[in-house]
């Protein structure tokens, strides 16, 4: 019984290694897409701006996936990467969407006072920056799957 038990195990196990990975590129989709700059406040006597994204995941109907893992990088006009937030399980829910993932980087602009926080946007020197997720499924390899340019807006809620 258990050498039946054993032969049923490595099956399982072949057939699961076997099986053709998910391209995440096909299966995902990000959706319903916000940005712009964080007022983070007076933070060591300077006004501070942060970028700022919101999105959801939707999966492909047919796509078996319960979760994933996010790699959302926020990326200066020259391609370096200014700052990055990962997550290790997002969840999908009974609709094949994820909840409203909301990423705000530690790293920002500072204005020195009076200049307002609005006014910073507008400043000669202020420099735009885009974002980029990448995700991974249970491949070790991460797919870029959407980058778009964070607005010049602020936000304050």
């Amino acid at each position: 019984m258990w050498k039946r038990a054993a032969a049923l195990a490595c099956v399982l196990l072949i057939s699961n290694a076997c099986s053709k990975p998910v391209d995440l590129k096909q299966a995902l989709q990000v959706t319903d897409v916000a940005t712009g700059w964080w007022d983070a406040g007076v933070v060591n006597g300077k006004n501070k701006l942060v970028p700022n994204v919101s999105f959801r995941l939707r999966k492909a109907p047919d796509v078996d996936m319960s979760a994933a893992s996010l790699n959302v990088m926020f990326k200066q006009e020259t391609g370096d990467v200014f700052d990055e937030k990962f997550f290790q399980k997002i969840d999908f829910g009974p609709d094949g969407s994820t909840a409203p993932i909301l990423v705000r980087a530690e790293n920002g602009y500072t204005g020195e006072p009076p200049q307002s926080r609005a006014d910073m946007l507008k400043n000669s020197n202020f420099r735009d920056m885009d974002f980029e997720v990448l995700a991974r499924g249970s491949a070790a390899q991460w797919t870029s799957l959407h980058k778009e340019r964070i607005t010049r807006q602020l936000l304050t809620k």
